[in-house]
């Protein structure tokens, strides 16, 4: 069996905002295992300053890990554990980074981070704040869970999921990078399957589209698979113009957010 992944991403300031707090980033690679996608999302903390130096600080320690650490890691014996710790820590320096940074510049900065792999038919998560990861088959599943207090509310059964989306305090973050003295990542792995679609998106993105629009526009239904890999620069244009409609959509609709969104088809071949 062997994967291939095409991959979009796009990311908009919006209607209201001065700056892009957002920051994304996603990769494939060829490795020992086979081929690898990698993406990360994060999300600025809201009204504090230089929240876009925070997001971009962590998506760029992250695209380094892929693209520098992860062979290493693949060589010396790839385990789901030892994934894990590794990114436990590298959530914890960049915690450490950008508290410092803050501290220096007197300005309070945050982020949120949502990365993922995917490789040999597993996909692997780390999670912080409320950015969120989907995947999306023959259904659709979301796998990140908000660390918010509204989402812990509902959890707790004070409070409806029809009252969290419009409660003042949706926003509110239980935890983010560079804010707390520890950072506790939620790790979560998994299957997927042939024809699946992952989706990383900013909260900006998903406060005015209903479950039914996201499943509609972004599990992206391609050409056969002989085609797909001959075509993946012309299937990561569809995706990436799939994307931008919906942000042009969400904007009409009055979202006053940042607005970012990356896409991934997974396709497989049995060799």
């Amino acid at each position: 069996m062997k994967w291939h992944y095409t991959v979009a991403a796009q990311s908009d300031v919006g209607t209201t905002k001065a700056v892009n707090q957002d920051s994304l980033t996603v990769k494939v690679a060829n490795t020992i295992c086979g081929e690898a996608a990698f993406a990360v999302m994060c999300d600025g903390m809201g009204g504090l300053e230089q929240g876009e130096v925070a997001s971009a600080t962590v998506v760029q320690a992250y695209e380094q890990w892929f693209l520098k650490d992860l062979p290493h890691l693949l060589a010396r014996g790839f385990s789901e554990e030892i994934l894990e710790k590794v990114w436990y820590r590298l959530a914890n320096d960049c915690n450490v980074r950008i508290a410092e940074y803050s501290m220096e510049q007197k300005a309070p900065m945050g982020t949120t981070l949502t990365a993922m792999l995917l490789l040999e038919g597993r996909y692997y998560i780390s999670h912080v704040g409320d950015c969120r990861a989907y995947v999306m088959g023959n259904g659709m599943e979301q796998l990140t869970e908000d660390q918010t207090y509204v989402a812990r509310e509902v959890a707790l059964g004070h409070m409806t999921p029809e009252q969290a989306r419009t409660d003042a305090r949706r926003n509110v973050l239980l935890q983010s990078i560079g804010t707390v003295n520890c950072v506790e990542p939620d790790f979560q792995m998994g299957d997927f399957y042939d024809d699946d679609t992952f989706l990383l998106c900013s909260d900006g993105f998903r406060h005015k589209l209903t479950d039914v629009e996201l499943y509609e526009y972004c599990h992206t239904k391609l050409e056969g698979m002989e085609w797909f890999v001959e075509n993946r620069l012309n299937n990561s244009h569809f995706m990436n113009g799939r994307l931008r409609y919906m942000m042009e959509n969400i904007k009409a609709r009055g979202e006053r957010d940042n607005i970012s969104a990356i896409l991934i088809k997974a396709v497989n071949t049995i060799e």
